[in-house]
């Protein structure tokens, strides 16, 4: 198994961030693979897919097959964002500055040694930087805000299991093969790597809404996971309120509601909904005396979830 070894400065450092460029990346890998990790993907492939194809020349689609293994990501695809990146274009712009013999050995270590003779060129960072911005402008930009809304709710759900069961629970399902070993050991995969020693690096957990995941670094300093955001949250970013809730609620009211399919804390509804917490938690005083939702505490975090006479009510104007 692959693992990292952290002392407590680095752990006690590390930070859950969010990254425009991995939302893209893991966009690029799911539109690649053409295989959706829940049904909201589903919906954003079949939508997005077919320009994707077409928007390909050959070069680039066997650059996306070589740098995008299965096993390895070629490292200068996935620069980890720095504290002076704040927005997709100047993290893409790492990407652009990568030399291209670098480039072409990343794509060799990730094709386990091998670079393809029509790969041996000295514009794969452009190509690769190229097809980023075409997935984030075309893909991934107009469904931003609903996008950061849900990275954010994933991020108060793991810092809340972070002060409540510590990094082993904060880890526990974060990404597969991923798990806190003790003694300052993190497992990050199955594979069969060498150890890593990152004490005294800056260590980021960034999710992505898309189902993938992956690591990347810049030696020394910086280490980053890229984990999926839980299929929880992933979908109800997306869940759709009837047309006919929303008339008998109101159209936030009932988007509060038809949240709660799953347990819910006030900060979360407020990360996946866009509206204030004043105004949540209005909705919810207004669910909890209608008998709707009812609470429950998890930890230092109170949780809402649907009573069966909401479950009812959802499912009737579902229906409608």
């Amino acid at each position: 198994m692959g693992w990292w070894q952290l002392n407590a400065d680095t752990l006690a450092g590390s930070r859950f961030v969010v990254s425009p460029l991995a939302e893209a990346t893991a966009s690029l890998i799911a539109l690649a693979a053409g295989t959706a990790a829940h049904p909201a993907e589903k919906v954003w492939l079949s939508t997005h897919l077919p320009a994707y194809r077409e928007r390909l020349d050959p070069i680039t689609a066997l650059l996306v097959r070589a740098a995008l293994g299965h096993e390895w990501i070629a490292d200068f695809c996935t620069p980890p964002p720095t504290a002076d990146e704040r927005t997709f274009a100047e993290e893409l712009d790492r990407i652009r500055r990568t030399p291209p013999e670098v480039a072409r050995a990343d794509v060799a270590v990730s094709m386990r040694g091998s670079l393809p003779a029509e790969l041996n060129r000295s514009d794969l960072p452009e190509r690769i930087a190229d097809l980023l911005e075409w997935v984030w402008t075309r893909t991934v930009l107009p469904d931003w805000p609903r996008r950061r809304r849900v990275i954010e709710a994933d991020i108060v759900s793991r810092t809340a299991q972070l002060s409540q069961g510590g990094w082993a629970a904060a880890l526990q399902d974060l990404r597969p093969g991923m798990r806190w070993l003790g003694d300052s050991r993190l497992q990050i995969n199955a594979y069969d790597y060498p150890p890593r020693e990152i004490s005294g690096a800056r260590l980021l957990f960034i999710p992505v809404t898309p189902g993938h995941a992956w690591v990347t670094w810049d030696e020394p300093h910086l280490y980053a996971v890229i984990y999926p955001c839980s299929g929880v949250l992933a979908e109800a970013g997306r869940a759709p309120v009837p047309e006919a809730l929303g008339r008998l609620l109101g159209p936030a009211r009932a988007g509060v509601l038809v949240l709660l399919d799953t347990p819910k804390s006030t900060t979360q509804l407020v990360a996946l909904t866009g509206q204030g917490l004043g105004s949540v938690g209005r909705h919810l005083k207004v669910l909890l005396d209608a008998h709707l939702v009812r609470r429950r505490r998890a930890g230092r975090s109170v949780l809402y979830y649907r009573t069966e006479a909401g479950e009812v009510l959802v499912r009737a104007q579902s229906r409608s």
